[in-house]
């Protein structure tokens, strides 16, 4: 118990700063770069996904041997899902109900931060 309490720590610190790279990226891209917001997403929710991975990897789940391919590719499948959540999430909200795209980008990471952590406690690290 003590461990998974350690790693939900590590996981939040580490998901802290994914979503400050993710929010501050699709800000960036889609007001001064003029991307259009899904676009800017997927560009964003990539860069913050690298990090995550490394951080997960090596500081979160503590996994002492290499990847291999096979787990790679899980953790690939598993993220184009979290990205195919965020930018369903992000769509419905901002072009159907049509609330604010970085509103919308808020409620996509709190879904898709409970799918990453489930999925990768489960696939990842088992």
């Amino acid at each position: 118990m003590k461990n998974l309490i350690k790693q939900i720590i590590r996981f939040g610190i580490v998901g802290v700063i994914a979503f400050l790279i993710d929010y501050s990226l699709l800000y960036i891209f889609t007001e001064f770069i003029h991307i259009h917001y899904l676009i800017s997403s997927i560009m964003s929710f990539t860069i913050s996904l690298i990090f995550n991975y490394i951080a997960s990897i090596y500081w979160v789940f503590d996994v002492q041997k290499k990847q291999t391919y096979k787990e790679i590719m899980i953790f690939v499948i598993l993220s184009v899902i979290g990205l195919g959540i965020n930018q369903l999430v992000m769509y419905v909200m901002t072009d159907l109900w049509k609330i604010y795209y970085m509103l919308s980008k808020l409620v996509a990471t709190a879904i898709v931060m409970v799918w990453n952590f489930v999925t990768r406690k489960i696939f990842i690290e088992n």
